[in-house]
C-alpha cells in the first residue's frame, strides 16, 4: 500500500500540493482527477522522487520513500508512467523494455517481458520495431510495459489519455485495472479526464489547487452533478 501523509510542495513562493493525504490500497485503481494546474502531476513526481517536498511524507508498504533517490524508489517497488509517453524513439521495443528492468537479473527480465507481451501482445509484435514506428497508442502501452518490467507493487499513471483517442484509453485502462485486480498492484492513476478515469478506478480524489476537496467511492462523485461542474467542468 502507498500512503501519502500530509504532503507539500512549492515551487518558490508557489503552493503547489498543500496537505495532501491519501491512500493507495493494492489491487485496486486510485484516480486523482482535477483542472490543469491542480497539481497532479507535481504530486506524482513527488512520489516518484523527482520532486522534493517541503512537507509530509510517503511510504511503500511502510518503508518511507520520501527523500530517497529516484532509482532507489524504483527498486523499492513503485513505479512512474510520466506524462507524454517518455520512450526511446530510437530504440526497439524490446530495448525500451529491458531499460526498464536494468537492474534486475536476466532471467527476471525474460520473465516480466513475457508478462508485458501476454498483457500487451501488439508489443510482442512489434518487439524488433524501433519506439517511433508505433502509433500513440502503442507507445503508451510500451511505455507502461517498461514501468512493469521493474516489477513494482504501486504503479503511477501519469495523465495516460494525452493525445489518444477515447477508445484506445480506455482499453488500456481497462487493462491496466484488470492487472491490479489480478495480480495485488497498487495504481495511482491521474487524470484530467474524469470520466474515464472515474469509470476504472475504486476510489477517486479531487484535487483543485494543490488541495484535496473530495475523496470518496468513484461512482459516488463521478454522479455528484455539483462537485462536477465546481471542480472538473462539466
Amino acid at each position: 500500500m502507498l500512503t501519502v501523509s500530509e504532503l507539500s510542495v512549492s515551487y518558490g513562493a508557489v503552493r503547489a500540493l498543500a496537505n495532501v493525504s491519501l491512500t493507495v490500497p493494492p489491487g485496486e485503481v486510485t484516480a486523482v482527477i482535477g483542472a490543469n494546474g491542480a497539481g497532479k502531476s507535481t504530486l506524482m513526481r513527488t512520489l516518484a522522487g523527482l520532486v522534493r517536498p517541503a512537507a509530509g511524507s510517503a511510504t511503500l508498504d511502510g518503508q518511507p520513500i520520501t527523500g530517497r533517490k529516484a532509482e532507489d524508489i524504483v527498486r523499492m517497488g513503485l513505479a512512474l508512467v510520466p506524462e507524454g509517453r517518455s520512450t526511446i524513439p530510437d530504440l526497439t521495443v524490446e530495448e525500451n523494455l529491458r531499460l526498464g528492468g536494468l537492474w534486475r537479473n536476466r532471467s527476471d527480465r525474460a520473465a516480466s517481458q513475457a508478462e508485458v507481451f501476454d498483457l500487451f501482445p501488439i508489443l510482442g509484435q512489434r518487439r524488433h520495431l524501433r519506439a517511433d514506428t508505433l502509433s500513440g497508442g502503442e507507445r503508451q502501452q510500451l511505455a507502461i510495459g517498461r514501468a512493469l518490467m521493474a516489477k513494482p507493487r504501486c504503479l503511477l499513471l501519469d495523465e495516460p489519455s494525452l493525445g489518444l483517442a477515447p477508445l484506445i484509453v480506455t482499453q488500456i485502462l481497462e487493462l491496466v485495472s484488470g492487472l491490479a485486480r489480478n495480480s495485488g498492484l497498487a495504481v495511482l492513476l491521474v487524470e484530467q479526464n474524469a470520466v474515464t478515469a472515474l469509470r476504472v478506478a475504486t476510489t477517486g480524489i479531487v484535487l483543485n489547487l494543490g488541495e484535496i476537496v473530495q475523496t470518496g467511492p468513484a461512482a459516488d462523485i463521478a454522479s455528484d452533478e455539483q462537485l462536477r461542474h465546481a471542480y472538473l467542468g462539466y
